[in-house]
């Protein structure tokens, strides 16, 4: 019987290729970020793309994984409906927008 928190995980990674045209799970890789949303050290994106869309509705263009001074972090890049590009940084563990920047 598969477990839940298997399913999740499945279901997570494939919402993530599907929403994400490119991913970059840049200094702590795919294995690590499982690792991390499996044992709840780090919430899935996929929990956080809603909040994060509500901000800034528009295509996501990039995701990274990145730990800095210890915390893990989601980078995020996202296209809007003008053409703009705006970078968010995300707390990975409580979900709070860090960030928001209007890339030049």
């Amino acid at each position: 019987m598969v477990s839940m928190l298997y399913k999740s995980t499945v279901k997570t990674l494939l919402m993530m290729v599907l929403v994400v045209s490119t991913l970059s799970l840049a200094d702590e890789g795919y294995e690590e970020a499982r690792r991390l949303t499996e044992s709840s050290t780090i919430l899935p994106f996929e929990d956080l793309l809603p909040t994060i869309q509500a901000v800034q509705p528009g295509r996501i263009l990039e995701l990274e994984l990145e730990r800095e001074e210890g915390d893990y972090i989601y980078e995020i890049e996202i296209l809007d409906e003008q053409g703009a590009v705006w970078e968010f940084k995300v707390d990975a563990a409580t979900g709070e927008i860090l960030e928001r920047e209007l890339e030049d």
